[in-house]
């Protein structure tokens, strides 16, 4: 791999007799991974059903390594979302954040999805997470990931960080700022981080970084946890990053210990040599099987003067309640497809956006994050035709198939590529909306009719081929 002259250079004058053993890192392949979704279905049981090898990795549980010959989004458990294609090292900041059901979440940079999808998995349906993406591509992938791994309670916005505080100010016990950095641990994996790659690049990263974290402050509760993460060796988006940071805002921060990664801050690599840094974690792709990352983990104080005025504000939501004769098409759909307890659950939480009908997070309040674009408020249900209810994508990915009353499980894996195409099934099954599925897990939706299930698979997800 040719690397650029003068990162070659720095990371020399930092590493020292570590550089060779950092140069010949670059000639090993790219570690792959995958990561269970345990909304669906726990580790072991995706193991036994992958027909490839895995191996567990060491700081996550649902975690496995994969050989990277493997095209793991070529096989209909993917699609089913029994799993997530992540890189193994980028699966140890949600461990280090540790979501738990009923927490408020928030994934300040979260496209494409990786680490949203784990602390969604985490969550178990309670609590809240809002998973941010700025670039608008980005943040349909996000939202299309998320539906996938069948996700209720997320919130997915298109916004610049620091329009998220007259809204959420101090709303959040968790936040992870993945940061948008220079990726220089990610040139082995990531061809355009290392075409892109220069010393200025660091700094512009470093600008947006102190304003990405000047606004998870502010959208932190006091007593909260701040994760920090990084995908770059660079000390000043690193070390030097989060000590400002703390000397800044009332923050300590928490030693990290993840079982089989060794590697701390560097302190000599700070500006004021401050001890504290060795508290955070490197990793590096020398010492562990995967990229390289940086992550701390920030306390923030229980006691917290914050110096510029907050004035959350309220607006007219576009999302209204939805009547009884709203609902009524939604409500006949649901009491002959669905099982009671799945339906219920979401029945005093039923919103209408013009003609699509969501189930928002428990707690939310709308009027509150009216002005801020919005790709998902929670659970999209389906959308209202002329005197029908259509079920939607994000439902059929929500429901086990023991949730609903018409189901065609498929079990032969040219049948389940044949839906994923967009194409007909030619099966029996009883009349109306069906849920199709691959050994025991959610594909998505049909109608059946004569013999014929006909095909509701989004067509901006269909496979052209196996």
């Amino acid at each position: 791999m040719e690397l650029p002259e003068a990162f070659k250079e720095k990371m020399k004058n930092l590493m020292g007799e570590a550089y060779e053993s950092l140069l010949d890192s670059y000639d090993q392949p790219e570690s792959k991974g995958i990561r269970t979704n345990t909304l669906k279905l726990e580790s072991e049981e995706l193991a036994n059903k992958l027909p490839f090898k895995t191996q567990g990795v060491n700081w996550c549980r649902e975690g496995f390594y994969i050989d990277h010959t493997v095209r793991p989004g070529k096989n209909p458990h993917y699609y089913a979302g029994l799993y997530y294609v992540q890189e193994p090292t980028a699966m140890a900041a949600v461990e280090v954040l540790d979501p738990k059901p009923g927490d408020w979440v928030l994934d300040l940079c979260a496209a494409p999805g990786g680490k949203s999808t784990q602390i969604g998995a985490r969550l178990q349906g309670t609590g809240v997470l809002v998973a941010n993406e700025l670039v608008n591509t980005r943040a349909g992938i996000l939202s299309t990931n998320i539906e996938r791994m069948g996700l209720t309670n997320a919130i997915v916005t298109n916004e610049f960080p620091e329009r998220l505080v007259d809204s959420f100010y101090q709303s959040f016990d968790k936040i992870l700022v993945d940061a948008p950095c220079s990726g220089e641990g990610m040139f082995r994996k990531d061809p355009g981080a290392l075409a892109d790659w220069s010393l200025e690049r660091v700094d512009r990263c470093m600008g947006k970084q102190e304003k990405i974290l000047e606004s998870a402050h502010r959208l932190l509760k006091p007593g909260g946890v701040l994760v920090y993460s990084t995908c770059t060796f660079s000390p000043e988006e690193n070390e030097q990053m989060i000590e400002a940071f703390i000397e800044k805002y009332p923050y300590t921060l928490e030693t990290i210990e993840l079982p089989g990664i060794t590697d701390h801050g560097r302190v000599d690599w700070t500006r004021k040599q401050q001890q504290e840094i060795a508290k955070t974690l490197r990793i590096m792709p020398m010492t562990v099987r995967g990229e390289g990352h940086f992550i701390a983990k920030l306390i923030k104080s229980t006691v917290v003067t914050d110096t510029i005025e907050i004035k959350p504000g309220y607006a007219k939501s576009r999302l209204k309640k939805a009547t009884r004769i709203e609902l009524q098409d939604y409500n006949d759909f649901a009491k002959n497809n669905l099982a009671a307890e799945f339906y219920k659950a979401f029945e005093d939480r039923l919103y209408l956006l013009g003609e699509h009908l969501y189930a928002i997070p428990e707690g939310v309040v709308l009027e509150r994050i009216a002005n801020l674009k919005l790709l998902r408020t929670g659970l999209h249900l389906g959308t209202f035709k002329k005197n029908r209810f259509e079920p939607g994508y994000a439902l059929a990915m929500a429901l086990k198939l023991s949730q609903a009353k018409n189901v065609c499980d498929l079990t032969d894996e040219e049948l389940a590529y044949q839906y994923l195409k967009g194409e007909a099934l030619n099966l029996e099954a009883t009349k109306g909306w069906v849920l199709v599925g691959y050994e025991g897990y959610s594909l998505g939706f049909g109608k059946a009719s004569e013999g014929l299930i006909k095909n509701h698979y989004p067509k901006g997800l269909r496979i052209r081929k196996k």
